[in-house]
C-alpha cells in the first residue's frame, strides 16, 4: 500500500500476497506441508524484498504498541490492526488512483471492485479468526489506557511517513479503538 513508485516492488508483492493468502491456513494447520511452508517461506521473503517502498501505519501501530508491551508478538498485532489500516488507506489517492485495492483483492482472490477497503478488512478479520488470532487488541489484554503512548510512538515511528495517507493523531486513536 505504501506510495512510493517501484512496480517490480509492487508486483513481488503482489505475488507474495497471493501466496501467502492461498497457503497461510495449510501451514499454520499443519506444520508438515511441504508445499504450503514453502510458498509461505517464499511469501516471506518477497514481503521482506517489498518493504524497500516503506511498512506504513500497521507497523507504526505495532512498533509502538509492541514497545510498549514487549510481551505483544509484533506479527500478531500486525494482523489485527490491518483490517483497519487497509479501511484507512482506501481513499489515499495513490490507492484509488493505482487500483491497488483491487489488485490485492485479485491477489487474495476476491472480487475486484474498487470499494472502501470493507471487502479486503473483513477477508482478512476472517482469515485471522481461521488462523485461531485474537479477535482484537481486548483479547491481548491492551486498555485504552495505553492509547496516548501508543500514538504518539506511531506518530515518531519512522514507518508513519510512508503511509499511504499521513495519519493525523485523532486517525490512530480511531484505529486503535476499532482494533480492540
Amino acid at each position: 500500500m505504501a506510495p512510493a513508485v517501484n512496480p517490480p516492488a509492487d508486483g513481488i508483492g503482489l505475488d507474495g500476497l497471493e501466496r501467502a493468502w492461498n497457503h497461510i491456513e495449510r501451514a499454520t494447520k499443519d506444520g508438515n506441508d511441504r508445499e504450503a511452508r514453502w510458498n509461505m517461506m517464499s511469501a516471506s521473503m518477497q514481503g521482506a524484498m517489498a518493504f524497500q517502498k516503506g511498512l506504513g501505519c500497521v507497523h507504526s501501530l505495532s512498533h509502538s504498541l509492541g514497545g510498549a508491551n514487549p510481551k505483544l508478538h509484533h506479527g500478531t498485532l500486525n494482523a489485527i490492526f490491518l483490517p483497519e489500516v487497509v479501511k484507512f488507506n482506501a481513499r489515499a489517492e495513490s490507492m484509488v488512483k493505482d487500483r491497488r485495492l483491487a489488485r490485492m483483492a485479485h491477489a487474495m482472490g476476491l472480487p475486484q471492485r474498487d470499494d472502501d477497503g470493507n471487502t479486503i478488512a473483513a477477508a482478512i478479520r476472517s482469515m485471522n479468526a481461521r488462523l485461531g488470532l485474537p479477535s482484537g487488541l481486548a483479547a491481548l489484554g491492551v486498555g485504552r489506557d495505553l492509547f496516548e503512548g501508543v500514538v504518539d510512538g506511531a506518530i515518531a515511528d519512522h514507518c508513519h511517513k510512508t503511509n499511504p495517507r499521513l495519519a493525523t493523531r485523532d486517525d490512530y486513536v480511531r484505529m486503535l479503538e476499532a482494533s480492540m
